[in-house]
């Protein structure tokens, strides 16, 4: 695809960052529509964030989404967030103003929650045991959208105890209005309780390639409870094979995917991603 020197341009930072799919999905788009745009897979170190981001200010990039390890420290660098992202305290998607300033934005917990309904229609939150493997900036965006939706209480395991403690800190008070109960489990009384359970979610990098596996017996696993593995490289991980075989519905990570890409695309891009080009992407990445 041809650009020229006013093409628009945006990226995704990260580290990790071979494994993404983002660029294939927003190039894909931008040749689609016929749009003057690249989009670049950007490799930054955890401690040269700041700098690298006023590197992409300064070279004009109009935004660039945002992986792990920096969700949360994207937002502090920020300086506008919107209400989502305050709540969460984490940032994928970050639009650089007219004023070279950051607007920050999770479209993750958008991104998860209308691909979940779009997945699992007749799925009705009311009353329903969610478990939530992570703690980091996309468990943030998961946890934010289920208790939106009003479930009744989600569980939530971390290697790191502290940093889920800090999450369900952050979120009492949204919890509460919603009528959500949170709860911290050690691995092995999140395993004991999984036969509770209508909705398990790894929102953490384990299983992906190049990553450590996440290890997790589904044997209490409740028979009719789906299984949501946020991970899409690869599409089917090791989570979700195992649920299967077990006869639980499973649900990929490459929707949630692409459903926060459009929402960035069309904030850079200023076009709303024609829903026949991103059912045509979506295709081509599940092969």
């Amino acid at each position: 695809m041809l650009i020229s020197s006013k093409a628009i341009k945006a990226a995704v930072i990260g580290n990790p960052i071979s494994h993404s799919l983002s660029p294939k999905i927003h190039n894909f788009l931008l040749e689609k529509h016929q749009i003057d745009g690249i989009y670049l897979a950007l490799k930054i170190e955890k401690n040269d964030l700041a700098v690298c981001v006023d590197s992409l200010v300064k070279m004009g990039f109009a935004g660039f989404n945002v992986t792990v390890p920096h969700k949360e420290e994207i937002f502090k660098i920020c300086d506008y967030t919107s209400n989502t992202a305050k709540l969460c305290k984490a940032v994928n998607t970050v639009i650089v103003t007219q004023d070279k300033k950051l607007f920050g934005h999770n479209s993750d917990a958008e991104g998860f929650i209308n691909h979940f309904k779009n997945s699992a229609p007749d799925f009705d939150f009311n009353n329903k045991n969610i478990f939530v493997i992570g703690a980091g900036g996309a468990a943030r965006a998961a946890v934010y959208s289920l208790i939106k939706a009003k479930s009744k209480k989600i569980f939530i395991t971390n290697r790191n105890q502290n940093r889920a403690e800090e999450l369900i800190k952050d979120f009492a008070d949204f919890a509460a209005q919603k009528n959500c109960e949170l709860e911290f489990l050690d691995a092995k009384n999140f395993e004991e309780k999984l036969d509770i359970c209508n909705l398990l979610v790894n929102s953490t990098t384990l299983g992906m390639e190049g990553q450590e596996p996440l290890r997790i017996d589904l044997k209490n696993l409740n028979q009719s409870a789906i299984v949501y593995d946020i991970v899409y490289k690869p599409l089917l991980t090791e989570l979700l094979q195992v649920a299967q075989s077990r006869g639980n519905k499973i649900i990929t990570g490459v929707g949630m995917l692409l459903n926060q890409a459009s929402i960035g695309f069309e904030a850079w891009f200023k076009q709303k991603p024609d829903e026949k080009f991103l059912t045509e992407i979506l295709k081509i990445l599940q092969i």
